[in-house]
């Protein structure tokens, strides 16, 4: 059979090229659930100075918010605002907004940190099991991954290609999120705060395969996350006792940046 008559059958099938099939997407959150859950594993990244690896995937990170988010919410809002513009004549000047919604998820987070900090030294409380500071931080990230979660069903790349560069750059975040809560919270985090927010991913897949959401609202949480995924990058690399590697961080960017804007 010719390659012609191959893709002829396909398309009378219904299957579609480029495009995630049903399974793949829950395979990819339970991925990126597992970090969380067997992170703590990883004894070589509990090491000062900072490990390599947590640094280069924070840079990979911080590349796949400037380098694929912004620009694709950025488009999507343009989108919007012309039509609304040619149907109404009203000029909404949504662009801008998403650059709001990031700034809002930015100043989220550092505000969730300095409640997780004692406000006199600055170091990480003791929140226990039993603390309202404990479940207010573990709480936060479980909204936090179910957010990510949601948009690995919708995104504003929809094809295969954008979904593995999405669930690539979220798992190296995740592991940059998990060592800092590790760390912060000890041995309750590893007891309970860990199923919490690998059930977080899960749940927001599970959700997201049952609720869709306007084009807008996509990029408006894409937004969001884009902001708050540079505050928890930030915090992990910049505090002075993390030793971080500038080298493995300005790499991991790099490399990262290079593979997306290559893709």
């Amino acid at each position: 059979m010719s390659r012609a008559s191959v893709v002829a059958a396909v398309a009378e099938s219904g299957v579609q090229f480029g495009e995630p099939s049903t399974l793949l997407v829950p395979v990819l959150a339970l991925g990126l659930a597992a970090v969380h859950v067997f992170g703590g594993r990883l004894r070589f990244l509990d090491v000062i100075p900072r490990s390599r690896w947590l640094s280069f995937a924070g840079g990979a990170s911080v590349a796949y918010v400037f380098v694929h988010i912004l620009p694709e919410v950025e488009h999507a809002a343009r989108t919007f605002e012309r039509t609304v513009r040619e149907a109404t004549g009203v000029a909404l000047f949504v662009e801008y907004h998403v650059y709001l919604i990031a700034l809002v998820g930015f100043v989220a987070f550092y505000g969730l940190e300095r409640l997780a900090k004692d406000p006199k030294d600055g170091r990480a409380r003791n929140g226990g099991e039993g603390t309202s500071v404990f479940w207010v931080h573990v709480g936060s990230f479980a909204v936090y991954n179910g957010l990510i979660g949601y948009l690995l069903v919708h995104r504003e790349d929809p094809g295969v290609t954008g979904l593995l560069l999405f669930f690539a750059a979220m798992a190296l975040h995740f592991f940059v999120n998990d060592y800092g809560l590790r760390e912060h919270h000890g041995d309750v985090y590893h007891r309970r705060g860990r199923w919490v927010l690998a059930a977080a991913v899960v749940g927001g897949t599970a959700v997201g395969l049952l609720v869709e959401v306007s084009e807008l609202a996509v990029a408006a949480l894409f937004s969001f996350l884009a902001g708050s995924v540079i505050l928890n990058v930030i915090k992990e690399e910049l505090p002075e006792e993390r030793q971080s590697r500038f080298w493995a961080f300005a790499l991991g960017a790099g490399l990262y940046a290079a593979v997306l804007v290559l893709l």
